[in-house]
Order: structure tokens, then C-alpha cells, then sequence
């Protein structure tokens, strides 16, 4: 009868006051960035310049593809893969996503292991505790986007990807480069809940769209993840083309909470001053969404 007593209490602290496994309030949104645009792609040093720029956590890339069969992932090796995680902890820096860039470039309708490249993405996402995996469409061309047999080859290899990861308990979070209302329709045609839209603004200000309503548009329960940058011109402080501020109430209202990873954003005259670019982002968007 104690024991259960005991169990119950636990379990009313942790509704009260939810915290993580190492004692830190979760915060409803937290602030990331890729290591592959910090230019730390899959380097032990991701996790301390993460946190010297000020991040929550650090989106993880599964390495490079081009011509190779399967990524070139460093992190299959046992004892590389501890150190990371050893490291991750010890800087207190997450792993939100494993990222999948490599299909920015490369076309997934073209690789007859997509599964296999999939699955070991999906694989990864354990001992990080990351529960989403990022999968760009870019790099297959316009041809799927109409109806037609590459769309529906598409169709079919993102609801295969869509069963392997609930089967890991994780989203894949798909970009397709497209606006809301298409999104919206290719989800239902896919009809997976192991694929969600990694929502891009992006994607969405390229468009001349207004980002908030794209947001509502799609609705809290599609969208897994958010890239929370637009394309290189200026830092996110300086850019008229968002109102974070507005986005922020927006996904308040929606009820949506989780991460926002930096990608871009970074100043045209400087694009490879990690720190000043990145820095400058996270500290700009943790002032929005961290701080009332």
C-alpha cells in the first residue's frame, strides 16, 4: 500500500512539474541547430560549439551520400557512437533529429535501398533518445510533385518509410518544398502517422506565403519539427520577411510545442561565421520563445 502511495505522488510531481530525466524544466520550445550548417557534420566538436552558440541541441546528420550505397556514417563504429553520446551528455547539448541531407541532393525514387538508408536513420534515433528523422525531398527532381507514376512511387516508398518508423517509434518528418494545402493532401495520400511535415519557413516566405497561416493551415498534429530560418540574406533579428513574434502566439494558439532548428539565416556578406550567424539566431529566438 505505501509502495503505491509512493508511486502515485511521483506520478502527480511529474504532471505539476514536468521536468526531463536530468532534473532541467522542459521548456515548451527549444532552440537548435544543424551540424551540418555549423559545418560540424558529424564531428565530436558539434556538441561544444552547440553549446558556445548557445543552443538547447544540435540536429545530427547521418553524413554524406553522392555516389556511396549507404552514408557515410561514422557512428555505426560502437565505440565512436559511445564517445558522441558520452560527449552530448557531458555538454548537456541534445539530439533532437538525425537528419538525412544527403537527399538534398540525391533522389530517393532512384535508390533501390532507400530502405536501408532509411533504417539506418531510424537506428541512430535510439541511443540519442531523438524522436524525429528529417528527410528533404529536394533532391528528386519536380517529376513526383503531379500526379503521375513518380508521385505515386513516391507514395508508396514514404508509407513503407512511414511503417518503419513506427516500428521504431519515431516521425520521419518529410519536406517536400511545398506549400500547406499540399502538404496537407499528400499526407492524407500517404496516410502513415509515422510521417508528419519538418515545416520550413523557409519554403514559405520563398513563396511570397505568410508563414503564420501557412502554420495553421497545416495544423499542430502534421507537423513534427520546424527549421526556423529563412534563406541566407540577413541574421533573424534583422529580417522583415518573419515576425517571430507573431509566429510564436501562432503556435501557442495551436497548442504546438518542440524544437525550432536553425539552418540558414545567415548574413550573405558572411556566410561562414558560424559563431556570429548562429549565434546571433539562437540568441534571437530564445529572447522570443523562451522568455514571456
Amino acid at each position: 500500500m505505501m509502495r503505491a502511495r509512493v508511486q502515485v505522488s511521483l506520478l502527480l510531481i511529474l504532471f505539476i512539474f514536468p521536468i526531463t530525466l536530468f532534473g532541467q524544466e522542459r521548456a515548451p520550445f527549444q532552440i537548435g541547430v544543424c551540424d551540418w550548417m555549423i559545418l560540424k557534420r558529424q564531428k565530436l566538436g558539434e556538441f561544444a560549439l552547440t553549446k558556445e552558440i548557445g543552443a538547447d541541441g544540435v540536429e545530427m546528420d547521418m553524413g554524406g551520400l553522392g555516389y556511396r550505397v549507404l552514408w557515410d556514417n561514422k557512428l555505426r563504429d560502437e565505440s565512436t557512437l559511445q564517445t558522441f553520446l558520452n560527449t552530448s551528455k557531458e555538454q548537456g547539448v541534445a539530439v533532437p533529429s538525425i537528419a538525412m541531407s544527403g537527399f538534398f541532393a540525391q533522389n530517393l525514387l532512384e535508390r533501390a535501398n532507400y530502405e536501408e538508408l532509411i533504417l539506418d536513420c531510424l537506428r541512430l534515433t535510439k541511443p540519442f533518445s531523438a524522436r524525429v528523422a528529417f528527410l528533404p525531398l529536394g533532391g528528386s527532381g519536380k517529376a513526383w510533385i503531379s500526379p503521375g507514376e513518380e508521385h505515386d512511387e513516391m507514395v508508396r516508398r514514404l508509407r513503407r518509410a512511414g511503417e518503419l518508423a513506427l516500428s521504431w517509434g519515431v516521425t520521419i518528418g518529410i519536406r517536400t518544398g511545398q506549400d500547406a494545402r499540399y502538404d496537407k493532401a499528400f499526407l492524407k495520400e500517404i496516410g502513415s502517422e509515422g510521417i508528419k511535415v519538418y515545416f520550413n519557413m523557409q519554403d514559405a516566405a520563398d513563396k511570397g506565403l505568410d508563414i503564420c497561416k501557412e502554420l495553421k493551415r497545416l495544423g499542430r498534429d502534421r507537423i513534427c519539427q520546424i527549421h526556423a530560418s529563412l534563406t541566407d540574406s540577413v541574421t533573424l533579428d534583422r529580417d522583415s520577411r518573419v515576425d517571430m513574434v507573431k509566429v510564436r502566439k501562432t503556435l501557442k494558439k495551436m497548442g504546438w510545442t518542440g524544437w525550432l532548428v536553425v539552418e540558414r539565416s545567415r548574413d550573405a556578406g558572411r556566410t561562414r561565421d558560424v559563431r556570429y550567424n548562429f549565434g546571433t539566431n539562437v540568441a534571437y529566438l530564445k529572447k522570443i520563445f523562451q522568455h514571456e
